[in-house]
């Protein structure tokens, strides 16, 4: 265990931050899945700006890389024309 003042520090900031950074991922995983889940062009369309949002938030936040972020947009956007009216 840590017994350095600044150690301790440390333990609590990254447990804090680790959480934040789990309910981050989380969010963009919901997101995605809401899109891949409707079936309704116009549902799939009102998800599709939320999830985009939350995957440009994770990017500048470094939560997740920026390729990583532009390939689900990708799929998405091909999710997204596929689907009919």
């Amino acid at each position: 265990m840590a017994s350095h003042k600044s150690a301790k520090k440390r333990i609590r900031i990254t447990e804090r931050r680790r959480k934040i950074n789990k309910i981050s991922v989380s969010k963009i995983k919901t997101s995605l899945k809401k899109v891949f889940d409707s079936k309704k062009k116009e549902d799939a369309e009102k998800y599709y700006k939320e999830a985009v949002a939350n995957l440009d938030r994770g990017v500048s936040k470094s939560r997740l890389h920026r390729n990583t972020a532009a390939r689900k947009k990708s799929q998405l956007t091909k999710y997204l024309n596929s689907l009919t009216q």
